[in-house]
């Protein structure tokens, strides 16, 4: 009776902490594993939420077999009331050893050729329609769209008047279901690239170049921000991703090109002009 009781008290607090949790949040956001976003937002977006519902589990998966077998032999072969004899003394247990070895580590190769897939398929260069730059710097963004030869250029969030709108923040136009390559660089330090709906991000390298492939498949705008801590403003690296139809993006390019914005920002502005291995002096 007493044990009974014991169990039944250690698994209230934890049966209300977990009601308490699951009642916060609608089904749809457990299904996706709490992540941000709706489904279909690029191509990659449903797979990456499987890769990490299917993380969980298999994490889960070993984290109780280990906590299960632990807390078996802690109650199972515990001292009892009045008991002062020297408990048998066992070299090993070969189906205990198996399953807290063994199986845990099966699962964690599961999960290791489980991530190597995913992400072989994230990283996968493809022929894609569209060609864009992004160039970070401290402490905003520019955008080169390399195939229609203009450029935005952005600067970082201000919280007060004009520059605290949204308008104000830089805004990277896609068009929706055309497959894009970003080029990721930076001006000074390590930035981070990172849509947040678009449930991925990568850093941007002075004097290296990273490479994203994606196919936006749902219109709307997206927030952005750096992911890397890159100095003082980090926290206002801030930008959009307005993903439109091809129409509406053929009438942005057209109106950077009204404004001036002609041509590609190229590397007179980066703080990196003495970068090893770069062929000759004054080059990034």
């Amino acid at each position: 009776m007493r044990r009974k009781n014991g169990f039944r008290w250690t698994a209230l607090p934890l049966a209300a902490t977990l009601i308490l949790v699951l009642t916060g949040c609608s089904s749809y956001e457990f299904s996706r594993g709490f992540l941000p976003g709706e489904p279909g937002v690029t191509n990659h977006t449903d797979m990456i939420v499987n890769f990490w519902n299917g993380s969980w589990i298999v994490l889960w998966a070993v984290g109780l077999n280990a906590w299960g077998l632990m807390f078996y032999a802690v109650i199972v072969y515990r001292r009892r009331k009045g008991d002062s004899s020297l408990p048998e003394q066992m070299r090993y247990n070969n189906p205990i050893e198996a399953l807290f070895t063994v199986v845990p580590l099966v699962m964690v190769i599961g999960f290791f050729a489980f991530t190597a897939d995913t992400m072989a398929k994230i990283e996968q260069p493809v022929d894609s329609e569209l060609h864009v730059q992004v160039i970070g710097k401290q402490w905003s963004w520019d955008f080169n769209y390399t195939d229609n030869m203009v450029y935005e250029t952005g600067v970082q969030a201000q919280f007060d008047g004009q520059l605290g709108s949204e308008a104000a923040l830089p805004t990277l136009y896609l068009p929706v279901n055309t497959s894009v390559e970003i080029e990721l660089t930076s001006r000074d330090v390590v930035h981070s690239f990172w849509v947040i709906d678009f449930l991925y991000k990568k850093d941007t390298f002075p004097g290296k170049s990273n490479f994203m492939y994606v196919t936006p498949q749902r219109e709307g705008t997206y927030k952005g921000k750096c992911a890397e801590l890159c100095g003082e403003y980090h926290s206002m690296m801030l930008f959009n991703v307005k993903v439109v139809s091809r129409a509406e993006f053929d009438t942005q390019m057209a109106a950077l090109a009204a404004k001036g914005n002609t041509g590609l920002l190229d590397e007179t502005y980066n703080r990196n002009q003495n970068l090893p291995g770069s062929g000759s002096e004054g080059k990034g």
